[in-house]
């Protein structure tokens, strides 16, 4: 029997409902390249797989790639499943999603590395359309920003895309079981224009620096970590108080702060 090993983070899904849910919200259509990220012992990829989809299913631990290469013999061997070992962290997508294909990324995640992921795929060249992550609960509401307060994390979410949370997931629907609640979040992903991917790193350095000393006023942080620019003329401006902190505003507002700062 496969153990879980704890220095990687596996937690393995055993729940059909939560299965049904992750792989509802991918709505994926026969064809679709799906990414999978640590599929464990393919609880997961079993349902993908019947859902059309060519699924590239990327583990880490060799252990679990021998087991899964047994399991999945006759898909392997038909091409609807592709097991690369690796790190998802250091592996190049360019090379191994071809130019004009396009992807979705599906995935029980190792929760330590959560962060990780979600800020390489929005940011990378090659970025997915679609990505529905099964990940602690907290992570998923402060995301959402569930109550009301933005993060660094959600305000970079929001720059790429709409993230919702689908489903709640309950410890016992793992093995072992984490100590933990966790959720099924998804993020739909927008075509960037031109003129908003040209704010991108402005926009994310803002954001970073806003929240440098989170319980100081934002303008605070800005003044001391961005020296050369008008602040209080550019919060004057676009109607907002200098007295705020960074949890309080929108994507829209930093997009806006960030466009003041380009001109």
């Amino acid at each position: 029997m496969m153990k879980p090993k704890k220095s990687l983070g596996q937690n393995f899904l055993t729940s059909g409902k939560a299965i049904f849910e992750i792989v509802n919200a991918g709505e994926i259509k026969k064809g679709e390249i799906v990414i999978e990220i640590g599929p464990g012992k393919g609880a997961l990829t079993e349902e993908l797989l019947k859902s059309g989809g060519k699924i590239i299913a990327i583990e880490k631990d060799r252990e679990l790639i021998s087991y899964l290469e047994e399991k999945f013999t006759k898909e392997i061997k038909n091409k609807s499943l592709k097991l690369i070992e690796g790190d998802i962290l250091d592996l190049d997508i360019e090379k191994i999603i071809k130019k004009d294909e396009k992807y979705k990324i599906i995935a029980n995640i190792p929760y330590y590395i959560t962060g990780a992921i979600i800020e390489r795929f929005l940011s990378i060249k090659k970025s997915p359309e679609l990505m529905v992550l099964l990940m602690q609960k907290e992570v998923a509401e402060r995301i959402v920003a569930r109550d009301k307060k933005e993060s660094i994390l959600s305000l970079a979410v929001k720059f790429y895309g709409i993230p919702k949370i689908i489903y709640k997931v309950s410890a016992g629907s793992f093995f072992p079981k984490p100590k933990v609640g966790s959720a099924v979040l998804k993020i739909t992903l927008n075509k960037i224009h031109k003129e908003k991917k040209s704010l991108e790193a402005l926009y994310l350095n803002i954001v970073k620096k806003s929240f440098a000393h989170k319980r100081k006023m934002m303008i605070g942080n800005l003044k001391k970590e961005i020296k050369d620019t008008n602040w209080e003329e550019i919060f004057k401006k676009l109607n907002i108080k200098t007295t705020i902190r960074g949890e309080d505003l929108s994507e829209k507002d930093f997009t806006n702060i960030a466009k003041e700062v380009k001109k």
